[in-house]
């Protein structure tokens, strides 16, 4: 997963430099939103689980699985503005940022500081290498491996990694001979049909049992459920809303509220990044087994509901201009 976060990364770096994220402006509205689509979710999930042994999952329903949701969006077309693809994946990109973080700082339970310093030490280094303007892609490489290494046995997760090394990596203009385009290039097929894929495989097993509509009535199920159904969708808008309506930042011209509620339907969906956070939250195998149906639920509701919403909201649009 690592090299997973080391793609989405390098993904970050462009949109902060090139991207959508390269003007405070155009970077306010899906900073908000992903802020909106992280904190409504979590707040939801613990009015269903707080003081119970299930609180710590509140992190679940605050992941967006970049891939499903930008997939989604891709059925509906060309009738999808670019304004709304380039919201939707730096949304998800951020939010994906924001869950790297809260692994790192919440479900971290014990710290070798010894060996974090070491891999801290080591990503000073590689920032050294960039900023001398040192183009070898090995030693960035080498120095990313033994930094993760020392930070997997340091106690924080070692996911993290994949970020600091993307930002370690020099950028340049931007273009496709940058060692960082490359890299970004090349990791798209390996993460998309090996990695995503071995960890789906790997750790959706789910055990469904005679009495599993009972399941649901769970409050940590509910908490998904609701948290990524509901609490997504109303996170991101009313975030965006309560930030233009303070003229912090504007929609963009082909975007209305009506897609902004369609979209904020497909960040509901979860998966990879769900199960991953519900692996580090809980212990108890029946408990991470039902945890992983519900975000399967969740993530088909919002995912279909997403595609409807916006199929007519994109469709009624296109008729009132023409």
């Amino acid at each position: 997963m690592a090299i997973f976060f080391l793609m989405i990364g390098l993904e970050l770096e462009r949109e902060v430099y090139i991207g959508e994220l390269s003007k405070i402006k155009d970077a306010i509205l899906p900073i908000v939103g992903a802020l909106g689509g992280m904190i409504v979710p979590a707040l939801l999930f613990l009015s269903f689980n707080l003081g119970t042994s299930t609180q710590s999952g509140y992190g679940i329903p605050m992941a967006t699985d970049i891939a499903f949701a930008i997939g989604i969006l891709s059925l509906l077309g060309d009738k999808v503005p670019l304004s709304v693809k380039v919201f939707l994946t730096a949304l998800a990109v951020i939010d994906d940022l924001g869950a790297i973080i809260m692994i790192a700082v919440f479900y971290t339970k014990t710290i070798y500081f010894v060996n974090l310093l070491i891999s801290l030490s080591i990503f000073g280094g590689l920032l050294l290498l960039k900023r001398f303007k040192v183009k070898s892609l090995l030693l960035y490489l080498i120095g990313g491996v033994l930094m993760w290494y020392f930070m997997l046995n340091s106690g924080v997760h070692a996911t993290i990694t994949g970020i600091l090394l993307a930002f370690t990596i020099p950028f340049g203009d931007g273009s496709e001979d940058t060692i960082s385009h490359k890299l970004q290039s090349w990791l798209h097929k390996p993460v998309a049909f090996l990695i995503i894929p071995l960890f789906a495989l790997s750790n959706t097993a789910i055990i469904i049992s005679k009495e599993w509509m009972s399941t649901f009535s769970e409050h940590y199920s509910i908490g998904i459920l609701v948290g990524l159904c509901i609490g997504k969708p109303l996170g991101i808008v009313s975030f965006i809303y309560a930030a233009v309506k303070l003229k912090l930042t504007t929609l963009p011209e082909d975007v209305n509220w009506n897609t902004l509620i369609g979209v904020g339907f497909l960040g509901g969906i979860g998966f990879t990044m769900s199960i991953f956070i519900t692996l580090l939250a809980f212990d108890d195998g029946q408990i991470v087994s039902t945890s992983k149906f519900m975000i399967l639920i969740a993530s088909f509701i919002s995912g279909v509901i997403g595609f409807l919403w916006l199929f007519k909201s994109l469709r009624s649009q296109k008729e009132i201009l023409d």
